[in-house]
């Protein structure tokens, strides 16, 4: 049962044009992925937010040879596949609107570690900047941090190797599927960084790593992370996209300051002068702002999720009886049958409850 949902699931993502939001709807209406695939296109239609051109692309998806395909490069490579309703599923990304349906993780990384930090910046960045970097993740020793960023050149980069050079866990999110490495150029960084850090990316084998999956991939860079730190950049630019991004999901974000007047500072400074970012200028600067101990004890806490009104009492009827099949939970006055099937899938999604056959439900324990 498992494997077929996962099937279908990784089925769902590959059918063009179909995002996260649409997915999630699909999945509401539908009550698993593989019945997505059964529903004929006038009942695809009735879905909210698929019009007939979505219903169209998702009745004409056949190419579940690629699906196989993927499933097995997985199992090869040691490829995990994180789908959102688990418990190693990024919790921070839960909380986003536009979070993927799953991921695909290869690495030894705890996504869902105490301190989870982005850098970013400009690919042609200065020696100046190059040099912060690098000093900035030096000071992150034993500090229980883990550095994210997106293996690009530049910033990126240099975080990334900063962080291997000072063992310090590090995970590269890409805009591509996990069969290739881009740039090809940063392979060796990319394979030192897999024994303490990772490669996470949110697309199937054979996606190149084409201009519009960028921005896509920056918003996971900022979600998975309790802060972005943007550290050159010019006005327009991707790390200015995931400074968004991350101030957009109410995560910190900080900026570092350079000399007025410098193009590739333009970026940093309107985040500070804008209240976007705030000023960073040592590892000092982040513990005192984020409130972190400088000499924190390992431990795994669980991350706060934001539940609706709706789903705190499904909750509640969940601790009342551990299994409630739908029909039972259609007909309690206390739940509106209109949103039944939406927070039950959200709430399977937060890993908080689970689907079994039969369409029945059961609290997820622990």
């Amino acid at each position: 049962m498992d494997n077929e949902e996962l099937f279908y699931t990784v089925a769902l993502t590959m059918i063009p044009d179909v995002g996260p939001i649409i997915s999630r709807n699909l999945l509401a209406y539908a009550g698993s992925a593989k019945a997505v695939f059964e529903f004929s296109k006038s009942r695809l239609e009735k879905v909210p937010g698929v019009g007939p051109l979505t219903a169209e692309r998702v009745a004409a998806f056949k190419d579940f040879k690629r699906v196989e395909k993927q499933l097995k490069f997985a199992e090869n490579a040691d490829v995990r596949i994180l789908r959102f309703h688990q418990a190693d599923f990024p919790q921070r990304l839960k909380r986003n609107h536009d979070a993927p349906l799953l991921l695909y993780f290869r690495g030894n990384a705890n996504l869902n570690a105490p301190r989870l930090i982005s850098i970013v910046g400009t690919r042609q960045c200065s020696e100046e900047a190059k040099a912060f970097t690098e000093n900035f993740v030096r000071d992150l020793q034993g500090l229980n941090c883990t550095v994210v960023s997106g293996l690009a050149y530049g910033i990126d980069i240099h975080a990334h190797r900063a962080a291997v050079k000072n063992g310090i866990c590090t995970i590269g999110v890409v805009a591509h599927g996990l069969d290739k490495i881009y740039p090809s150029s940063h392979s060796k960084t990319m394979h030192d960084m897999y024994p303490n850090g990772g490669m996470l990316t949110e697309y199937p084998i054979e996606t190149r790593p084409d201009r519009e999956n960028f921005p896509s991939r920056n918003r996971i860079v900022a979600g998975i992370c309790d802060a972005t730190i943007v550290v050159e950049t010019p006005f327009k630019g991707g790390a200015m996209i995931t400074a968004y991004l991350a101030h957009s999901y109410n995560r910190e974000v900080f900026a570092v300051p350079g000399r007025v007047g410098d193009p590739k500072k333009e970026g940093t400074h309107f985040l500070i002068k804008k209240n976007k970012a705030a000023l960073l200028e040592s590892a000092d600067d982040l513990l005192n702002y984020m409130g972190w101990d400088k000499n924190p004890v390992e431990q795994h806490r669980q991350l706060q999720l934001e539940l609706t009104p709706s789903e705190n009492i499904l909750l509640e009827l969940f601790e009342q009886k551990a299994k409630w099949h739908i029909d039972d939970l259609n007909i309690h006055e206390a739940i509106s049958s209109s949103d039944l099937s939406l927070n039950l899938l959200e709430l399977e999604m937060k890993g908080l409850i689970r689907g079994l056959p039969g369409k029945v439900y059961q609290k997820v324990e622990g």
